[in-house]
Formats: structure tokens, C-alpha cells, sequence
């Protein structure tokens, strides 16, 4: 009897061994991270020798479900005393260390957020990219993930398929001398 319970204890704690596995910090980081957020980024665009603040931004993080921390999205920085009223690029993203990376595709730069506050409704931080320099950013979840179709709006024959998701960023020309560069700045005082 003594050696059936003994036997008996050994499975039930390698059963329990397999019920106290936990999720990983990247993952639950991306699965936050998944949504629409919306604030100031303290982004400018320098373009033809002028500066250009954003008013605020939008970022949306779009996990992708056959991957384990990254994803792709948009991000809009909109303007209101620019030539232009929004710079819109796609985004690749992945949760690295807990560092989240992202790569906007009509910039070709790599951006990374570090030392952040992350919650279901707040997202706050500091960014930093190729140009410009580190800054703290705090945003607001505005919208949840669509349990829809994952490349929904993606590249359709117009642009975006829904008017309320991001206008169209493909160039006219391929001349990136053309577009305004992404930068992150402290503003000036005027």
C-alpha cells in the first residue's frame, strides 16, 4: 500500500508540475498591446527645411494569430498647421525582451518603446527611433481587437476598404525624397 501511494503522489505532482506553467512576458505584453491607442507621441516631420509638430497620434498593434509576440498595424500622426493633415504608415511590430520594436514600412525606421507603463486602457512610455530623440509618450486604448478577418482592409484595390480605418498611404512616386521623415523632438518654445 505504502508503494501504491508513493507512486500515486509521484503522478499527481507531475501533473501539478504541468498545471502551474505560465504564459510569457512577451506574449502577455502583445496580447495587451493588441487595439487602437490614441494621444501624443511628440512626433515631427521635417519636410522641404520646415518642422512640423503632430497634434496627436494613432497607433494600432493588429497581433498576428500564427505568431507568438508581433504583429502588424498603422500609425497616423495628424497634423494641423502642416501642408499635409495626416502622415499615415504601415507597421510591423513583435515584442522582443520585453522591448516592443517596431518597423514602419513607408519610413524604412526602426523604432523601439522601452520603460513603459502598459495597461488595459493606458499605454505610456519612452520612444526612441533612427532620427530625433528619446521621448515619453502616453496613450489611451480607444478600440479593442476585430475578431475578424486578420488582413481586413489590407491593400484592397483602393486603398483601405473601411473609410474609418486609415486612409491609403501608397505614394505617388518612389522617390522617398518626396515625403516628410518621422522624427521625435522636444518642442521649441516660440
Amino acid at each position: 500500500m505504502k508503494k501504491f501511494t508513493s507512486i500515486l503522489a509521484m503522478i499527481m505532482m507531475a501533473a501539478m508540475s504541468l498545471t502551474f506553467v505560465s504564459c510569457d512576458d512577451d506574449e502577455y505584453i502583445a496580447d495587451t498591446l493588441w487595439g487602437v491607442w490614441e494621444g501624443d507621441m511628440y512626433v515631427t516631420s521635417e519636410w522641404n527645411g520646415h518642422t512640423y509638430y503632430s497634434s496627436y497620434s494613432i497607433l494600432a498593434f493588429d497581433k498576428d494569430p500564427y505568431e507568438y509576440a508581433s504583429g502588424t498595424g498603422y500609425w497616423i500622426d495628424y497634423y494641423s498647421d502642416a501642408p499635409w493633415d495626416y502622415f499615415a504608415s504601415h507597421i510591423e511590430w513583435r515584442v522582443n525582451n520585453r522591448n516592443i520594436e517596431i518597423y514602419s514600412r513607408e519610413d524604412d525606421t526602426y523604432f523601439t518603446i522601452y520603460d513603459y507603463s502598459l495597461s488595459e486602457s493606458w499605454f505610456s512610455g519612452t520612444i526612441i527611433g533612427e532620427y530625433g530623440d528619446p521621448m515619453q509618450f502616453r496613450l489611451r486604448k480607444t478600440s479593442s481587437p476585430n475578431w475578424g478577418d486578420f488582413e481586413w482592409g489590407w491593400d484592397s484595390w483602393y486603398g483601405y476598404s473601411y473609410p474609418d480605418y486609415s486612409p491609403s498611404t501608397r505614394a505617388d512616386g518612389s522617390n522617398n525624397a518626396d515625403r516628410p521623415v518621422r522624427k521625435f523632438m522636444k518642442k521649441t518654445a516660440e
